[in-house]
Protein backbone atom coordinates (compact mmCIF):
# COMPACT_ATOMS: atom_id res chain seq x y z
CA UNK A 1 0.00 0.00 0.00
CA UNK A 2 1.19 3.24 -1.23
CA UNK A 3 0.16 6.45 0.93
CA UNK A 4 0.69 9.73 -1.03
CA UNK A 5 1.50 12.25 1.81
CA UNK A 6 1.58 15.44 -0.52
CA UNK A 7 -2.34 15.39 -1.16
CA UNK A 8 -3.69 16.34 1.85
CA UNK A 9 -1.01 19.07 2.34
CA UNK A 10 -1.28 20.52 -1.62
CA UNK A 11 -4.98 19.73 -0.84
CA UNK A 12 -5.05 22.55 1.60
CA UNK A 13 -2.83 24.54 -0.36
CA UNK A 14 -5.33 24.64 -2.96
CA UNK A 15 -8.22 25.68 -1.04
CA UNK A 16 -6.17 28.43 1.00
CA UNK A 17 -4.89 29.78 -2.61
CA UNK A 18 -8.31 29.84 -3.69
CA UNK A 19 -9.20 32.16 -0.89
CA UNK A 20 -6.05 34.03 -1.33
CA UNK A 21 -7.35 34.79 -5.32
CA UNK A 22 -10.70 35.64 -4.58
CA UNK A 23 -9.37 38.27 -2.15
CA UNK A 24 -6.60 39.86 -4.23
CA UNK A 25 -9.71 39.81 -6.89
CA UNK A 26 -12.32 41.57 -4.96
CA UNK A 27 -9.71 44.29 -4.10
CA UNK A 28 -8.64 44.55 -7.91
CA UNK A 29 -5.15 44.16 -6.99
CA UNK A 30 -2.63 41.91 -9.54
CA UNK A 31 -0.36 39.28 -7.61
CA UNK A 32 2.67 38.22 -9.19
CA UNK A 33 4.44 35.29 -8.41
CA UNK A 34 8.12 35.92 -9.20
CA UNK A 35 10.34 32.43 -9.39
CA UNK A 36 13.74 31.71 -9.49
CA UNK A 37 16.77 30.13 -8.77
CA UNK A 38 19.29 32.22 -6.38
CA UNK A 39 21.27 34.95 -7.89
CA UNK A 40 19.42 35.02 -11.00
CA UNK A 41 18.22 38.41 -10.37
CA UNK A 42 14.86 38.80 -8.76
CA UNK A 43 15.21 41.44 -6.48
CA UNK A 44 17.05 43.60 -9.06
CA UNK A 45 14.58 42.99 -11.46
CA UNK A 46 11.64 43.44 -9.06
CA UNK A 47 13.28 46.71 -8.45
CA UNK A 48 13.98 47.70 -12.23
CA UNK A 49 9.98 46.62 -12.99
CA UNK A 50 8.60 49.01 -9.78
CA UNK A 51 11.05 52.05 -10.90
CA UNK A 52 8.84 51.72 -14.09
CA UNK A 53 5.41 51.27 -13.09
CA UNK A 54 5.20 52.96 -9.36
CA UNK A 55 3.94 56.40 -10.85
CA UNK A 56 1.01 54.09 -12.29
CA UNK A 57 0.59 51.47 -9.77
CA UNK A 58 0.39 51.25 -6.06
CA UNK A 59 2.72 48.61 -5.46
CA UNK A 60 3.78 46.53 -2.66
CA UNK A 61 6.10 43.57 -2.34
CA UNK A 62 6.36 39.93 -0.31
CA UNK A 63 9.74 38.74 0.11
CA UNK A 64 9.92 35.28 0.83
CA UNK A 65 13.61 34.15 2.10
CA UNK A 66 14.70 30.87 4.35
CA UNK A 67 16.13 33.39 6.72
CA UNK A 68 17.13 37.30 7.11
CA UNK A 69 15.59 40.38 5.66
CA UNK A 70 18.12 41.19 3.43
CA UNK A 71 16.15 42.10 0.08
CA UNK A 72 12.70 43.56 2.14
CA UNK A 73 15.51 46.07 3.38
CA UNK A 74 16.29 46.74 -0.41
CA UNK A 75 12.99 46.88 -1.78
CA UNK A 76 12.15 49.44 1.33
CA UNK A 77 14.52 51.33 0.84
CA UNK A 78 13.16 52.37 -2.25
CA UNK A 79 10.18 53.25 -0.99
CA UNK A 80 8.54 50.73 -1.65
CA UNK A 81 6.38 48.47 1.23
CA UNK A 82 7.40 45.18 1.65
CA UNK A 83 6.72 42.40 4.13
CA UNK A 84 9.25 39.61 5.07
CA UNK A 85 8.97 36.09 4.80
CA UNK A 86 11.17 33.64 6.40
CA UNK A 87 10.32 30.28 5.87
CA UNK A 88 13.15 28.94 8.34
CA UNK A 89 14.56 26.33 5.82
CA UNK A 90 11.53 25.56 3.39
CA UNK A 91 12.34 26.12 0.52
CA UNK A 92 9.05 27.81 -0.97
CA UNK A 93 6.34 29.86 -0.47
CA UNK A 94 2.58 28.34 0.31
CA UNK A 95 -1.03 30.09 0.60
CA UNK A 96 -1.08 30.07 4.08
CA UNK A 97 2.07 32.29 4.30
CA UNK A 98 1.10 34.60 1.52
CA UNK A 99 -2.61 35.02 3.21
CA UNK A 100 -0.58 36.18 6.24
CA UNK A 101 1.37 38.81 4.55
CA UNK A 102 -1.94 39.71 2.75
CA UNK A 103 -3.33 40.44 5.99
CA UNK A 104 -0.01 43.20 6.80
CA UNK A 105 -0.83 44.90 4.13
CA UNK A 106 -3.28 47.79 3.12
CA UNK A 107 -4.66 45.60 -0.42
CA UNK A 108 -6.98 48.61 -0.59
CA UNK A 109 -4.26 51.29 -1.37
CA UNK A 110 -2.69 48.62 -3.56
CA UNK A 111 -3.01 47.46 -7.42
CA UNK A 112 0.09 45.12 -7.75
CA UNK A 113 1.68 42.89 -5.56
CA UNK A 114 5.01 40.68 -6.21
CA UNK A 115 6.06 37.91 -4.49
CA UNK A 116 9.53 37.11 -4.86
CA UNK A 117 9.48 33.16 -3.94
CA UNK A 118 12.51 31.76 -2.48
CA UNK A 119 15.00 30.66 -4.70
CA UNK A 120 14.84 27.55 -6.09
CA UNK A 121 13.48 26.09 -9.43
CA UNK A 122 11.95 23.20 -8.41
CA UNK A 123 9.92 23.17 -4.95
CA UNK A 124 7.85 26.49 -5.65
CA UNK A 125 6.11 24.93 -8.54
CA UNK A 126 3.83 22.48 -6.45
CA UNK A 127 2.33 25.36 -4.61
CA UNK A 128 -0.16 27.29 -5.79
CA UNK A 129 0.02 30.88 -4.08
CA UNK A 130 -3.47 32.60 -5.30
CA UNK A 131 -1.38 34.64 -7.97
CA UNK A 132 -2.68 36.05 -11.08
CA UNK A 133 0.65 35.53 -13.01
CA UNK A 134 3.68 33.23 -12.76
CA UNK A 135 6.90 34.19 -13.71
CA UNK A 136 10.47 32.29 -14.19
CA UNK A 137 13.51 34.53 -14.09
CA UNK A 138 16.57 32.75 -15.92
CA UNK A 139 19.69 34.51 -15.98
CA UNK A 140 22.96 33.86 -18.84
CA UNK A 141 25.30 32.98 -16.67
CA UNK A 142 23.12 29.79 -15.68
CA UNK A 143 23.18 28.34 -18.87
CA UNK A 144 20.74 27.53 -21.88
CA UNK A 145 20.02 24.09 -20.51
CA UNK A 146 17.68 24.74 -17.52
CA UNK A 147 14.70 24.52 -19.04
CA UNK A 148 15.58 20.76 -19.81
CA UNK A 149 16.73 19.83 -16.32
CA UNK A 150 13.93 21.82 -14.55
CA UNK A 151 10.70 21.52 -16.94
CA UNK A 152 7.58 21.36 -14.91
CA UNK A 153 8.79 25.38 -13.68
CA UNK A 154 9.06 26.33 -17.41
CA UNK A 155 6.49 24.29 -17.90
CA UNK A 156 3.96 26.68 -15.78
CA UNK A 157 5.11 29.85 -16.34
CA UNK A 158 2.80 32.84 -18.08
CA UNK A 159 6.28 34.49 -18.92
CA UNK A 160 10.04 34.38 -18.53
CA UNK A 161 12.40 36.86 -18.42
CA UNK A 162 15.93 36.24 -19.67
CA UNK A 163 17.92 38.61 -17.57
CA UNK A 164 21.37 39.59 -17.51
CA UNK A 165 20.85 39.64 -21.33
CA UNK A 166 23.63 42.06 -21.29
CA UNK A 167 26.40 39.68 -20.45
CA UNK A 168 25.50 37.07 -23.07
CA UNK A 169 29.08 38.06 -24.92
CA UNK A 170 30.86 36.48 -22.02
CA UNK A 171 28.98 33.05 -21.22
CA UNK A 172 28.73 30.09 -23.80
CA UNK A 173 24.66 30.68 -23.95
CA UNK A 174 22.75 29.09 -27.21
CA UNK A 175 19.29 31.49 -27.33
CA UNK A 176 18.32 29.62 -29.97
CA UNK A 177 18.32 25.83 -28.20
CA UNK A 178 17.24 28.19 -25.15
CA UNK A 179 14.05 29.29 -26.73
CA UNK A 180 13.48 25.58 -28.46
CA UNK A 181 13.31 24.23 -25.37
CA UNK A 182 11.29 26.85 -24.16
CA UNK A 183 8.25 26.11 -26.77
CA UNK A 184 8.77 22.92 -26.37
CA UNK A 185 7.38 23.20 -22.84
CA UNK A 186 5.04 26.26 -22.79
CA UNK A 187 3.83 27.33 -26.56
CA UNK A 188 2.58 30.23 -25.05
CA UNK A 189 4.52 32.10 -22.48
CA UNK A 190 6.69 35.20 -23.99
CA UNK A 191 10.21 35.20 -23.21
CA UNK A 192 11.49 38.45 -22.50
CA UNK A 193 15.05 39.47 -22.57
CA UNK A 194 16.35 42.23 -20.17
CA UNK A 195 19.15 43.67 -18.39
CA UNK A 196 17.34 44.33 -14.97
CA UNK A 197 21.03 46.13 -13.86
CA UNK A 198 20.97 48.62 -17.16
CA UNK A 199 17.19 48.39 -18.12
CA UNK A 200 17.81 46.97 -21.44
CA UNK A 201 14.91 45.29 -22.41
CA UNK A 202 12.81 45.82 -19.22
CA UNK A 203 9.77 48.28 -20.65
CA UNK A 204 8.79 45.52 -23.11
CA UNK A 205 8.32 43.09 -19.69
CA UNK A 206 6.77 45.76 -18.17
CA UNK A 207 4.37 46.42 -20.60
CA UNK A 208 3.30 42.79 -20.70
CA UNK A 209 2.37 42.99 -17.06
CA UNK A 210 0.72 46.05 -17.04
CA UNK A 211 -1.82 44.71 -19.01
CA UNK A 212 -2.90 42.02 -16.55
CA UNK A 213 -2.51 44.73 -14.22
CA UNK A 214 -5.10 46.87 -15.87
CA UNK A 215 -7.52 44.37 -16.28
CA UNK A 216 -7.35 42.92 -12.41
CA UNK A 217 -7.86 46.62 -11.75
CA UNK A 218 -10.89 47.13 -13.87
CA UNK A 219 -12.37 43.68 -13.01
CA UNK A 220 -12.03 44.44 -8.82
CA UNK A 221 -14.19 46.40 -6.58
CA UNK A 222 -12.06 48.72 -6.22
CA UNK A 223 -12.98 52.32 -7.58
Amino acid sequence: MEIDLSRPILARNDQLASRNRERLEAAGVFALDVLASPGAGKTTTILATAALLRDRYRIAVIEGDIASKVDAEKVKAHGIPAVQINTGGACHLEADMISRALDALPLADLDLVIVENVGNLVCPTEFDLGQGARIVILSVPEGDDKPLKYPQIFALADAIVLNKYDTMHVFDFDEAAFRDAVRHLNGGAPIFPISAKTGEGVEAWVAWLSERVDSARDGGLQT
